[in-house]
Formats: C-alpha cells, sequence, structure tokens
C-alpha cells in the first residue's frame, strides 16, 4: 500500500468521493500545509492557520494507480479558482496536492502541464504541488460524514451531487 493526500475545498466532499474508488482504504480527513500546529477544524475554518483541508489514505497501486488518482482529483472540481470550491472561500480550500515521493511529484506535474498544454479550462491550473510535511487528523466527527449525514443540507445539495457525477463518470473504478 502506498498513501496519498489531496485538497480540493471541504474534506467532506472529497472523502466521500475518494472512498468509494476500489484499492483506496482508510480514507481520513484532516489538515496541511501550514503553520499551526496540531490545529483543529475551528482555527483551520478561521483560515489563518494556514493549513488546507485534506484527505490522506492508503492505495493499492495493483488496483488503482497514482495516475488514476489524479485523473479522479482533477475531474472532481475547479482546479483553477484560487482558494476556492463553489460556496467554500478561503486558504484552507485551495486545491493542493501533497506528494509522499519523487515518483508522485513527478506524475503530478506531467499531469499538470498536460492538462495546462490541453485548454481544457480557460483559466491556467492553480493547484499547489507540495511534499508532504505533516497531516494533522481531523475530529473524529469529520471522518465519514457524508455517508453518516446524507440528509444534512450540505450533504444534500452539494457532496451528493458530487458523488453522482463520479459514479457516472468513474463507474468502473468504484467498490
Amino acid at each position: 500500500m502506498e498513501k496519498a493526500t489531496f485538497g480540493s475545498g471541504c474534506f467532506w466532499c472529497i472523502e466521500a468521493m475518494f472512498q468509494r474508488l476500489k484499492g483506496v482504504e482508510n480514507v481520513k480527513s484532516g489538515y496541511s500545509g501550514g503553520e499551526t500546529k496540531s490545529p483543529t477544524y475551528k482555527e483551520v475554518c478561521s483560515g489563518e492557520s494556514g493549513h488546507a483541508e485534506v484527505i490522506q489514505f492508503d492505495f493499492d497501486p495493483t488496483i488503482i494507480s497514482y495516475d488514476e488518482l489524479l485523473e479522479v482529483f482533477w475531474k472532481t472540481h475547479d482546479p483553477t479558482t484560487l482558494n476556492r470550491q463553489g460556496n467554500d472561500v478561503g486558504t484552507q480550500y485551495r486545491s493542493v496536492i501533497f506528494y509522499h515521493n519523487d515518483a508522485q511529484k513527478e506524475l503530478a506535474l506531467a499531469y499538470k502541464k498536460k492538462l495546462d498544454e490541453s485548454d481544457i479550462w480557460p483559466d491556467p491550473i492553480i493547484t499547489e504541488i507540495s511534499p508532504l510535511d505533516l497531516f494533522y487528523p481531523a475530529e473524529d466527527d469529520h471522518d465519514d460524514y457524508f455517508n453518516q449525514n446524507e440528509n444534512q443540507p450540505y450533504c444534500a445539495f452539494i457532496i451528493a451531487p458530487k458523488v453522482a457525477k463520479l459514479k457516472k463518470v468513474f463507474a468502473e473504478k468504484l467498490a
């Protein structure tokens, strides 16, 4: 198993998508990329901690490759908006890949370059690609959030459509 760490807006959204992929296990919401030691959700939401909301997970590269994970990452959010995904605004919602090794770094940079050259988006991709320094797990009530709160308004109106799109676009990769 290998590890991956991605941020693309609210971690409840990205967790709900990646935990449905074959070969992905132990999806954990958390914080990374900032200065505050052992931050809380409240500190991260303030925008002053420097951390992004991220997920970290294990994956089996014999079942799903890092390139396939990158494909899901880039196709399930807008990587051209700075510090924003939908109504979620702030540096904590930035598009970011925290790589765990040089191979992940090279794959992420190559994929980003390919997307930039394809002109799929009218604006440039601003996704940050940085080495993982520290990952701080979020409070336990953030884990498996969508699955436990599907009828909560944010889940029903924001996350559920993303999960539906994932099921449509990546059906062959779903567990």
